[in-house]
This record gives structure tokens, C-alpha cells and sequence, in this order.
């Protein structure tokens, strides 16, 4: 990007990664602006604030953010602490926004990205363009904003990935929407836990948001009679299903595992393996889950889909994208993430190099960067923008310049790495710290052939 441009970098969302980028790009004397969809700072973040992470506060905060919010007297919290999405948002995610000041606008909505003046199918003089963003104002206001670099921050919370096994809606799943959940549910909301107290309920995916969830109803069978859980996995339960343990660097994930199989052990929830839902029927004033070999988990009164999340390129659809036909990550990035090839212990640092595209001059970072894989952390995206940021500063040596260590998890291939809820089948995806339980063998009730997990590990 030329110096001294007066045009302003445009970052596509408010959450953790966005604000960084904002931060690093602020340090690097970069004229920046934010467009969040929501009404606040770390908008998808208050949505699952009920949630804890995984990761502590000194994972959580970037250091270039952390400069900006020095002068305004912000108080770092307790590093050893792991905070709820609520906190996340209030004591950090807002306060790094209020002080980056009118550099990020809420209540608006990117709608489009392209090049001025070119549609994706033009190529005469397509580099020397700059890129147009239209956007909505919550009042409807359509506004285009031009910009010499794009950085899509957005994040995947808004397209949870359906129930149906083939990666589209379960049949009956759109019929039965009122009954079906695609989010840890928050039993603190009276609404909430009378939805799922003393009732029968279908948990689908494998990853921490299902960990999440098999141990806060686990918590709510103590206390209401006739609550139960049905574990619901498209494959088997392996060593490695319930992630590292106590080998775990990053320990509250690996209590979060633990957790989730005290669940199953202590008969608050029953495992049904290699099940993969073709349908949702109902039965009286019951529901069931069908598979695609014909087997059935009835007498259902509610279902929570937590397999995965997806990205949104809806908006994007006129930008030369490169991007892995499996994975819809950059194409670059895809095989360092890829879960059928790598374990959550091997997925390394990376910056600018991973997440360029034919179209020069934009980004999908954070969440949306790792597409349909479930190895990310909030430590991953920090490290992504600073790369990015150096570059668009002219600084080739610091973007191609690792400075980050990640954790790595002792028993990988069950619950990866993910500091957000959502993941997919088998992965990661959870951001809380659930009390930690004895390794004790798991009682599994199996409703349908076991088949072998990959070294991997999806579900």
C-alpha cells in the first residue's frame, strides 16, 4: 500500500481480531475504519457471553491493542484469570473500541466488496484500482465507502453449519426450527433452562461447544428430575475423543473434555455413535432424528446442533478469492489447518503469506480465515494482523516474522482449538472452562456401528 495514502484501510467487523487489526494498524501510522454489523464492540461475542473460555486473560489481550488502551488508564485484568464472553467484551473488546474512537461505526453492515469500477470477470487495470465497499446503516441508509486494503474480520458465529450430515439441512430440520438450537444454551435465562429442564435432549457434535453443553446439562440433570442427554456423534469415541486431559497446555481445555466425559460416565447423557442425521421427524408431540442407514434416536423434545460454523463469502462474490475447495480457507493457510491431515498440536503460526489471494490487497483473518477447520485461536488471529498490518506498513520483515508460540494439546483430535462456541463435528469450537473431572473409562451406549476416528480427529 502507497505511504501517506489518506484512504482509510477498511476492517470488517468489531470482535477481538478486528479491533486488533485496527490496533496494529494504528501503530503503523495507517488510517483504518471498522464496520460492525452490531450495536457494540465484540457483538457475536456478548451472544455467547454466558460462556467461558479456555484461555486466560494474558491470551486473550494483543499487545498493540494493550497500547492503546494504556493511556486511557485501562486496568489489565488478572492473566491467570479466564473470563467469560461477557467479560471478554466489557472489560477489553469495548474499551479498546471507545478508545480507537470514531475509527469504529456500529449498526453497519458490509453488503459488498469489489473493485472500483470492475466487476471479478474485468482485468484491465484491476491492481490499480482501489476496492468499494457498499454498506447498510441500521436505518437503511446505503452508503459506499473506497478503500486501498480490505481486511474481512467477520467472523463465522452467523452461519452455524446444519444438522444434516451431508453439510445441508437435515430433512424436517427447517419444519421443526422452534425445537432446534444451534447454540450452547445459557441455563441462567429462565426461558432458557425451562426449555430443557426435566426434558430429553439431542446434543450433535463432538467439539467444545458439545463438551460445553453435555456438562452444563449434566449440572441441570442434578437438579431436575428427568433431564437427559443424548450424545449424538457421526463417528466413534476413540482415546483421543475428549481431547488432551491433563497433557492439555491450555489446562481449562483439557477440564472441559474431562468434563464432558464425567458426563456420559456419571449417566446424565448416553452416547450414540457413527449416527449421521438425515432427518428430523415427529412423533406425537416427541422428535426423532434419523440417520442416513435408518436408525433411529427418538423420543426427543429438543435437539442442539453444534457442528460447526462456516463463512459467510456471500458479500465477497465479485474479489478474485483463492481459497481451498474443502476447507474454504486461503489456499495457502488450508494445508497447515486441514483436520484430515493434522492434529490441533500441529497447526503453526502464520501471517501474510498464508492469507493473501489473487485479488491483491485483501484478507480473510480471524474465525473466517480458517473457513470449515476448528484449530483456531484468539492468539492465531492477534498474530495474523500484526503480519498483515507490517505489510501494508511496507515492513516485509516483520510480516514474514513469526512472533508467536502456541500451546499444544498432549492428546490431540477431539477438542481443538477454537476460543469461540461453534465447531465442527469433532473439533474444537468452545470457549468455556468447565469444571474439571477424573479421567474415568466412559460408559457408551452405542445405537449404531462404531467407525474409526482419523489420526486427526473429527468427531
Amino acid at each position: 500500500m502507497s505511504e501517506g495514502s489518506d484512504l482509510p484501510v477498511l476492517v470488517i467487523g468489531a470482535g477481538p481480531i478486528g479491533l486488533a487489526a485496527a490496533a496494529h494498524l494504528t501503530e503503523r501510522g495507517l488510517n483504518v475504519l471498522v464496520l460492525e454489523a452490531g450495536p457494540a464492540a465484540g457483538a457475536a461475542v456478548r451472544e455467547w457471553g454466558h460462556v467461558r473460555l479456555f484461555s486466560t486473560w494474558a491470551e486473550l489481550v494483543d499487545p498493540a491493542a494493550e497500547k492503546i488502551l494504556a493511556p486511557t488508564g485501562w486496568t489489565r485484568p488478572d492473566g491467570a484469570a479466564y473470563p467469560t464472553g461477557a467479560e471478554w467484551a466489557e472489560l477489553y473488546l469495548q474499551p479498546l473500541a471507545d478508545a480507537l474512537g470514531d475509527t469504529v461505526r456500529y449498526n453497519t453492515r458490509v453488503t459488498g466488496v469489489a473493485r472500483a469500477g470492475r466487476d471479478r470477470v474485468v482485468d484491465s487495470g484491476r491492481e490499480d484500482q482501489p476496492f468499494t465497499v457498499h454498506a447498510t446503516r441500521a436505518d437503511g441508509t446505503e452508503e459506499r465507502i473506497t478503500a486501498p486494503a480490505v481486511i474481512d474480520a467477520s467472523g463465522t458465529w452467523s452461519t452455524p453449519s446444519p444438522l444434516g450430515a451431508d453439510g445441508l439441512p437435515a430433512i424436517g430440520e427447517k419444519t421443526h426450527a422452534t425445537r432446534v438450537s444451534y447454540r450452547v444454551p445459557d441455563l441462567k435465562d429462565p426461558a432458557v433452562r425451562s426449555r430443557y429442564a426435566g426434558k430429553r435432549t439431542a446434543v450433535v457434535g463432538s467439539g467444545a461447544s458439545a463438551f460445553t453443553t453435555l456438562a452444563t446439562l449434566a449440572d441441570l440433570a442434578k437438579q431436575e428430575s428427568g433431564t437427559h442427554t443424548v450424545w449424538i456423534l457421526r463417528r466413534g469415541i476413540t482415546g483421543s475423543t475428549f481431547g488432551g486431559g491433563s497433557a492439555d497446555q491450555l489446562p481449562a481445555r483439557g477440564a472441559l473434555g474431562l468434563a464432558a466425559k464425567a458426563a456420559v460416565e456419571n449417566g446424565y447423557a448416553s452416547a450414540l455413535t457413527g449416527f449421521r442425521t438425515a432427518a428430523v421427524e415427529q412423533t406425537g408431540d416427541k422428535l426423532a432424528l434419523v440417520s442416513e442407514d435408518g436408525h433411529r434416536a427418538e423420543d426427543l423434545d429438543e435437539v442442539i446442533v453444534l457442528t460447526g460454523l462456516r463463512p459467510d463469502l456471500s458479500f465477497l462474490g465479485e474479489l478474485r478469492l483463492g481459497l481451498d475447495e474443502r476447507l474454504q480457507a486461503p489456499t495457502a493457510l488450508a494445508p497447515l489447518i486441514d483436520p484430515n491431515q493434522h492434529s490441533c498440536g500441529t497447526v503453526y503460526p502464520h501471517g501474510v503469506n498464508e492469507l493473501s489471494h489473487p485479488e491483491q490487497g485483501v484478507h480473510l483473518v480471524g474465525m473466517k480465515s480458517y473457513g470449515r477447520a476448528p484449530t483456531f485461536l484468539a492468539m492465531t488471529g492477534y498474530e495474523q494482523v500484526r503480519s498483515i498490518a507490517a505489510a501494508l506498513a511496507g515492513d516485509t520483515e516483520a510480516a514474514e516474522r513469526v512472533e508467536l508460540t502456541l500451546p499444544e494439546t498432549g492428546v490431540c483430535g477431539g477438542a481443538g482449538l477454537f476460543d469461540e462456541p461453534g465447531a465442527e463435528q469433532g473439533a474444537g469450537g468452545g470457549c468455556c472452562a468447565a469444571p474439571a473431572a477424573a479421567p474415568v473409562p466412559v460408559a457408551i451406549s452405542i445405537g449404531a456401528p462404531v467407525e474409526e476416528a482419523p489420526v486427526g480427529g473429527c468427531c
